[in-house]
Formats: structure tokens, sequence, C-alpha cells
């Protein structure tokens, strides 16, 4: 268990799963939380991060920082992804182990695990067969980070962890146009729709995949519980065991939303994988289960959206 006053440096703080971490610990009543951003603090600079260890020694580090987006940001800018990705998870690790950290927990993606992988996906099918090209980039840099903390552990006895959360949102989520993720996309398109009076919205693909959501601050809830209750060197799936399609969500973020317009389809757009639900018996089995429902959860994505203008027009 970590001590309320043990030393926890989260990686990532602004972002929307950082944020939520830091919520959550604070909710909890740890006290001394450490955070940098980016201008302080540069993860893809090796000597940057090594001294910052070297003068702060975290006990414990939720390792929550990454360049992330959509399915157009992830095929329009691979090298970005796997450069930036790999650079800052390597660097964190590395350092977090040569200065003592007792344990480090690493935040993947589902993307980790191959297209075609068996639904619901368990985590040993990691690395089975090929990963879903639009976002193969991001995957490889994820798998790299989850397998250099599996391999410090068998070689140097750490307490690293990883974990392997679905599709998330949640207050503080990326809203922009062109390189958000599906909901908040949807948040911001519904919306603006409904501004404009538009009579129709048209939506990528053709609706059928079928996809997983976890409100941000359930993780952040079950990250803690993790690093507190979990060793081991397989990952952990992090989600609610629960699926919708594409079509089902962009009808209940219309609704939340008030858009009573004509929902179109683009079929000559990408559907991205086809589907992607997690195996969640492992967390289950340890007594955990999310709280937030999609649509509640949805109805306080929304309301995070309207009270934050300078994030909707990230």
């Amino acid at each position: 268990m970590m001590p309320k006053d043990a030393k926890i440096y989260v990686a990532g703080h602004r972002g929307m799963v950082g944020s939520a971490i830091v919520r959550e610990l604070e909710c909890q009543g740890y006290t001394n939380i450490i955070t940098r951003t980016h201008k302080e603090l540069d993860l893809c600079r090796q000597a940057e991060v090594e001294k910052f260890f070297e003068e702060n020694r975290p006990d414990y580090v939720f390792l929550a920082a990454a360049k992330v987006g959509g399915i157009v940001a992830n095929s329009s800018a691979l090298a970005d992804f796997m450069y930036q990705n790999m650079m800052l998870e390597m660097n964190v690790i590395n350092a977090a182990w040569r200065t003592g950290c007792r344990k480090l927990q690493f935040l993947g993606s589902s993307c980790i695990y191959p297209r075609m992988a068996p639904q619901p996906m368990r985590e040993d099918c990691l690395l089975t067969s090929s990963l879903e090209p639009t976002n193969e980039a991001y995957a490889l840099a994820k798998i790299s980070g989850l397998k250099y903390c599996e391999y410090l552990n068998r070689q140097y006895g750490t307490d690293f962890i990883s974990v392997m959360p679905t599709n998330l949102y949640g207050p503080n989520d990326n809203y922009h146009p062109e390189h958000s993720h599906v909901l908040p996309a949807l948040i911001r398109r519904f919306h603006e729709a409904k501004e404009a009076g538009a009579a129709t919205v048209t939506c990528w693909g053709d609706g059928s995949p079928l996809r997983e959501f976890l409100y941000v601050d359930d993780l952040a809830n079950l990250c803690v519980f993790l690093m507190n209750n979990y060793s081991g060197n397989e990952t952990v799936n992090a989600g609610t065991g629960k699926e919708v399609t594409i079509r089902q969500l962009t009808e209940m973020v219309a609704n939340v939303v008030g858009y009573d317009g004509e929902i179109l389809w683009d079929s000559t757009r990408p559907n991205g994988t086809p589907r992607k639900l997690l195996d969640v018996s492992k967390i289950h089995a340890m007594g955990w289960h999310h709280k937030v429902e999609l649509a509640e959860g949805i109805a306080l994505a929304y309301e995070d959206f309207l009270n934050n203008p300078i994030r909707a027009e990230r």
C-alpha cells in the first residue's frame, strides 16, 4: 500500500488520464503529489528526465503521459506517434528504475491487442497476430513500454506494472475536430450542428464497429486500486466489459447534446478495428467494478465541454 505521505509523481498530469489520477489521489488523502508541465520537463529529453528523477526521487510513478489521437492523427503522423511515445516512456521508466522507485504504473491502450483478436480480448492475446494498421505506430510504442516494464521486473526485480484501458472519455478530454477520439469528436460535432441549426450530420464509416467506453474517473480509481493491490508481469485490462456500436454511441451523444437533425454515414471513410472489447475478468476477480455507466458519463462529458470553452477550441 502506498503511504499517504509517499512521494508520488504523476507524469502527464494535465491530460485527461493524468488529471483524473491526481484528483483521485487527492480525494483519497495522498498529500505529496509531484507534477511538472511540459515546459518544465520535456519527457522526450533523456538528460532532463534523469536530472528530475535524481533530484526528486519519487517513491511511486504513474506514467500517464503520451502523445494520443484518433484515427486521423494516428494514421497521418505515424513517425511522430512512435518516436514521442517511445522516447518519453523509455526515459521515465529507465530513470525510475535507476533511482530506486518503489513501484511504477505504465498506462497503455487496448489498441496494443491484435486487430482480429478473439473477443473479449484477454491479456494473454498480446502479440498473437497483426495490429490494426491505422494505429500500429502508437500500439508498437505502447507494447514496447509494457515489455520494458516486464523485462525490468524479470531482470532486476522491480515492481513495475502495466494497465491497458479501453476507450476513455470524461473531464479534460481533447475535443479537437481532427485529432480527438470518437466520443469527444461526436460531442463537439453535434454541439456545433445544434448551434448552427444544421439539418444533417455526417459521421465516418457505417456505424457498425463495436466499442467499449470507460469514464476516466473510474479508470483513475482503478489505477490507484491496482497500485495498492496488484503486482505482476502481465498487463491488466481496464474497462467495463460492455460494448455499443458506433451507431448507437452516435445516437446517444446526439440525444444528450439535444441535436434532433438527421445522422448520415460516409462509408468511404474508415471504420477502424471492427470490435474492441476487453476481458475484464481479472479486475472483477480482484473486486473492482466501474461505477459510471455510458449515458451518465456522456452527460458529464458534455457538461465538461460546455464549461471549458478553451478546451473546446483546441
